[in-house]
């Protein structure tokens, strides 16, 4: 690990402002990539001391401890189907999976009550305040009996742009991480039953985990083609994939900068990774997280997110 800070003092005298916190070196873009990169040459090279820390001296933040906002979007067509049959159609849903495997997915009903879904993405804003990283203990609400992961991954907004058209979206994404939107699911559903929300079933302190680290957008040649896994206590739970995402996040920058400036620091999640592997979180298979869980997201190419859960 490479404080690069420290290392840029080293390689010429002093550190430039934008190695001062991640937001200053999203605002700084390419010109801060350039130098990192140039500093980890140095580094490597060179070997200065006091520079290259040992990942297990240091206790790792989220990458960006406040946001400057969080939309977390729904971008996983199989995570909302699975959620309407085990929410809404309930005893009736291996009828309706049995209607999808006989007459295809626009005949079942799980598809034809999801009609704004694949009309344009859908996202609600969440807390910047309650963020914790990796290995950060995630206090379970009081008021919940059933207390849930969520399968993430999600991106940073590394410059600021509005009408950003989808063909350049991608210039827009600073890098990525690992995403856990922890949920109150029992109270989650008596909201949402009132056409608004979710607000109390996602908004608590620590209920957004994010880490272990950002990835720059360079370092991943294709964001579609990652492996995602969920496990708790060691046992994985959930499977998947990123090239599922019916919505890329090319998408969601294209429709959220519509007449709305994105800024640099600003986070946008993927939603809960369901697809032909797995399903992402506790609440589509009916089972839910206890004191003392261990709760791991893994996604290729970024490494693992890890969050003991306790009783609040």
């Amino acid at each position: 690990m490479v404080a690069l800070q420290a290392g840029a003092r080293s390689l010429e005298g002093a550190g430039p402002a934008f190695f001062d916190s991640l937001l200053a070196f999203l605002v700084a873009g390419p010109e801060a990539l350039e130098k990192a990169h140039q500093v980890v040459e140095f580094v490597r090279e060179q070997h200065p001391p006091d520079v290259e820390l040992p990942l297990a001296s240091v206790s790792l933040l989220a990458p960006l401890p406040h946001p400057e906002s969080i939309r977390d979007c729904l971008c996983f067509e199989q995570h909302i189907i699975n959620s309407i049959r085990v929410v809404g159609l309930k005893k009736f849903a291996p009828v309706d999976e049995w209607i999808e495997k006989i007459f295809g997915r626009k005949r079942s009903l799980a598809y034809r009550a999801n009609h704004s879904f694949y009309e344009r993405p859908l996202y609600y804003k969440s807390n910047c305040f309650s963020v914790v990283g990796t290995n950060h203990d995630v206090r379970m609400p009081s008021y919940t009996d059933r207390f849930d992961y969520e399968l993430e991954w999600g991106v940073f907004i590394g410059r600021k742009g509005v009408d950003v058209p989808k063909g350049k979206a991608r210039s827009y994404i600073g890098g990525y991480t690992i995403f856990n939107d922890f949920s109150a699911r029992d109270i989650q559903m008596k909201e949402q039953a009132g056409r608004l929300g979710p607000s109390k079933g996602k908004d608590f302190d620590t209920g957004n985990a994010m880490g272990p680290c950002l990835v720059t957008a360079d370092e991943i040649a294709d964001p579609y083609d990652l492996v995602m896994t969920a496990r708790v206590n060691g046992e994985e739970w959930s499977r998947g994939t990123t090239a599922d995402m019916y919505w890329s996040f090319e998408d969601l920058v294209e429709y959220i900068s519509r007449s709305e400036t994105l800024y640099p620091g600003e986070f946008l999640g993927s939603g809960t990774c369901s697809g032909a592997q797995g399903r992402g979180c506790g609440l589509e298979m009916g089972k839910f997280l206890q004191d003392g869980d261990e709760v791991e997201l893994e996604v290729e190419g970024i490494g693992v997110l890890r969050n003991p859960v306790v009783r609040h």
